[in-house]
């Protein structure tokens, strides 16, 4: 039994029990790759799939459980050569970070300078997607570090560091009727008014929808987007009121109005989802520090390594943090 051949093994599982497609995955060829999980079964003495004709039909039972256990171990092998990297003081590699529009737009691009400054060969990969699906993208190890924001509640998918807070904003064209002068808008404005924001808004359990519900309002939400740049430019083009986060605003949008979201409205965190039981490159968890600088790495390696429990700092606010990656 090889560490190949259980990777084969794996790939045809992943690959919904496709051979051509899992060959290709591995950058195999059909003819090897089947040759190498005949040999696996002969070894072990059953079969790990029904077969119908030349194709797999289905897993067998036993075959579940050496797929489950497959994985485990080709997930310790890598861990291993993580590891060994890590004591060679290894400068090159890749790191693939799954987070939102907000995220990759406004805040990561100082903070992977930095990192590419201190590691030039290492190649960094953005996988945008949704919080959902960037926690989606962490489990099934498509991703190594998973950038995402919570109204207050630490996500489950691994292990989550706190990185900064930030507060939604409420975004107004210049000469909006709301406006006026030195005016803050309310939950009782907003209320009135045709709202632009994050997808997740039209969502029950919303962090958004539960803040008007909270005063007895219903917020009408007349467009979503996933990303942060749109709100804006439909807020330009004159089709309501933008809430967004604050990352999101610059000094280059001159031509709008913005307010801090009235207080129901919750702040947010920003985390760091790392997976648990998987050891991570250097450089990866100097992204973490680089963005949560009030952690102590020898405390986030303790947590990681399991010889600590997680009693993270308050984080930081946005305004406060970003004084110090972009210095």
């Amino acid at each position: 039994m090889t560490l190949t051949q259980l990777r084969y093994l794996v790939a045809i599982a992943d690959a919904d029990l496709n051979i051509t497609l899992a060959a290709a995955r591995v950058h195999a060829t059909q003819p090897g790759l089947s040759k190498q999980l005949k040999q696996l079964e002969d070894e072990l003495g059953f079969l790990l799939f029904v077969r119908k004709g030349r194709s797999l039909e289905s897993v067998t039972p036993a075959g579940g459980e050496v797929i489950l256990r497959a994985r485990a171990v080709l997930a310790e092998a890598n861990n291993i050569r993580t590891y060994s990297a890590n004591q060679r003081r290894e400068s090159q590699g890749q790191l693939i970070l799954a987070t939102t529009h907000t995220q990759a737009r406004f805040v990561l691009p100082p903070a992977i300078g930095q990192i590419k400054r201190a590691y030039p060969q290492v190649s960094v990969h953005l996988q945008q997607a949704g919080e959902s699906a960037a926690l989606d993208l962490l489990s099934e190890g498509d991703a190594d570090i998973a950038i995402i924001s919570t109204a207050g509640d630490e996500p489950q998918a691994g292990i989550a560091v706190p990185l900064y807070r930030w507060r939604r904003l409420v975004l107004v064209p210049r000469g909006h009727a709301l406006d006026k002068g030195d005016a803050i808008p309310t939950m009782a404005d907003l209320a009135t008014q045709p709202l632009i924001s994050y997808e997740s808004s039209t969502r029950p359990e919303s962090s958004l929808q539960r803040a008007f519900a909270s005063v007895g309002l219903q917020p009408s939400i007349a467009l979503t987007a996933l990303d942060a740049d749109l709100i804006k430019t439909y807020v330009r083009a004159g089709m309501g009121v933008g809430l967004l986060a604050e990352m999101a605003v610059t000094s280059a949008d001159t031509d709008l109005r913005a307010w801090a979201a009235p207080s129901a409205i919750n702040e947010c965190i920003a985390w760091a989802v790392l997976p648990r039981e998987r050891v991570l490159r250097d450089y990866a968890l100097e992204l973490v520090h680089v963005l949560a600088p009030q952690v102590d790495r020898r405390d986030l390696r303790r947590v990681l390594d399991g010889n600590q429990a997680a009693d993270w700092p308050v984080p930081p606010t946005w305004e406060s943090l970003t004084q110090t990656i972009t210095s």
